[in-house]
């Protein structure tokens, strides 16, 4: 896994959710794909994302502990590892530390 994105553009506007605890970046590469880079803060209780196209999630830095869908339990997602999201869904995440994130969109 490479630790940089060479070639690509990236929209400067930052896209702010949850009141600032979650910031992201819009990374466009040249063959017209796009990724997020993000970074989740600390959170008291899950955040909610819903998805318009299928999501991986690739946790960089930090932990944590997501239910996906209409699943009842959360799993425990830690930096190297990632986890995937079908488009028109959701997911729930909360994190006790500073969480660094990429998100692959693959629809």
């Amino acid at each position: 896994m490479s630790a940089q994105f060479d070639h690509v553009s990236v929209v400067k506007k930052s896209n702010v959710y949850f009141g600032g605890l979650c910031i992201s970046h819009i990374v466009q590469f040249e063959d017209g794909t796009k990724k997020t880079l993000g970074v989740i803060l600390p959170t008291e209780t899950a955040l909610t994302f819903k998805t318009s196209v299928p999501e991986r999630m690739e946790i960089i830095s930090g932990e944590c502990r997501v239910i996906i869908g209409d699943n009842t339990e959360s799993e425990l997602f830690r930096a190297g590892q990632s986890f995937y999201v079908a488009g028109d869904s959701f997911f729930k995440i909360e994190t006790d530390d500073v969480l660094d994130y990429v998100c692959h969109f693959e629809g």
